[in-house]
């Protein structure tokens, strides 16, 4: 965490959380735009294990984290739970209520101790309503979080399994990775039956292909977390679109 000087609360929790990583909410808002944001939240802790909301519940809530890792999980009708994000301090948990559908289509996990903010969703259209400069920022921020949807459904729907493993995996590296000696270490661990949940797939399926990943030196175990060795070769499985075309802050998990 950043040393700051003694500033007024909003402007100080903009500042850490700014920092947090490059897609944060926060780096579309200048410090009085976040601020004004802030000044609708009212706190929430979340305990590990518990859900924020289930699929099919009301909407009309949206929430900050500010520390904690939030999870994403679809249903389906069978049964099958699919994994779609795992949130950091510094996103925004949104799903704008559109005058049609008023029901989450996804449930929100922590997967720790998490501290939110959460605001009213007619409370932030007020705010943008009344702050034009507000509106636009914000604009573009839900333009990036379609773009994450869009490019999650190229990788898995294109190039079959394998693909959407190597992609899940540089995702993760985006989001979660720290550079070592070795290469990527992804600083989160996940089961490989949570691996499976993201790309619809079996552990034992996920197993198989890790193993050939880890055969081939692309990637290495360590005390539970991988560490990619060669993320050109994850690229070339996933055919990887060159930056500008998929920036970091698109290709995210």
């Amino acid at each position: 965490m950043a040393i700051v000087k003694a500033i007024p609360t909003n402007e100080r929790v903009h500042s850490e959380k700014r920092a947090s990583h490059p897609h944060a909410i926060t780096s579309f808002f200048s410090p009085e735009q976040f601020g004004r944001l802030e000044e609708l939240m009212y706190p929430k802790h979340a305990e590990a294990g518990s859900y924020l909301f289930w699929e099919g519940e009301p909407t009309g809530k949206l929430y900050y984290i500010r520390s904690g890792k939030i999870k994403l999980r679809k249903s389906t009708e069978d049964g099958k739970d699919f994994i779609l994000s795992i949130l950091q301090a510094g996103d925004m948990l949104c799903e704008p209520e559109d005058g049609m559908r008023a029901v989450h289509s996804f449930s929100a996990e922590a997967m720790e101790d998490a501290e939110l903010g959460v605001i009213q969703w007619q409370d932030l259209e007020i705010l943008l309503y009344r702050h034009g400069d507000f509106a636009v920022r914000f604009m573009n921020w839900m333009a990036l979080m379609h773009r994450v949807t869009d490019s999650k459904f190229r990788d898995l729907l294109l190039f079959g399994k394998p693909g959407a493993l190597a992609s899940t995996l540089i995702r993760l590296a985006n989001s979660y990775g720290v550079a070592c000696a070795e290469g990527i270490r992804i600083n989160i661990k996940l089961t490989n039956a949570e691996l499976a949940d993201f790309i619809g797939t079996s552990r034992e399926s996920v197993n198989r292909m890790l193993n050939g990943l880890k055969d081939e030196g692309t990637i290495a175990i360590r005390n539970g977390r991988i560490i990619i060795l060669k993320l050109s070769d994850l690229r070339g499985i996933c055919r990887c679109p060159s930056s500008p075309a998929c920036p970091k802050e698109v290709c995210r998990i």
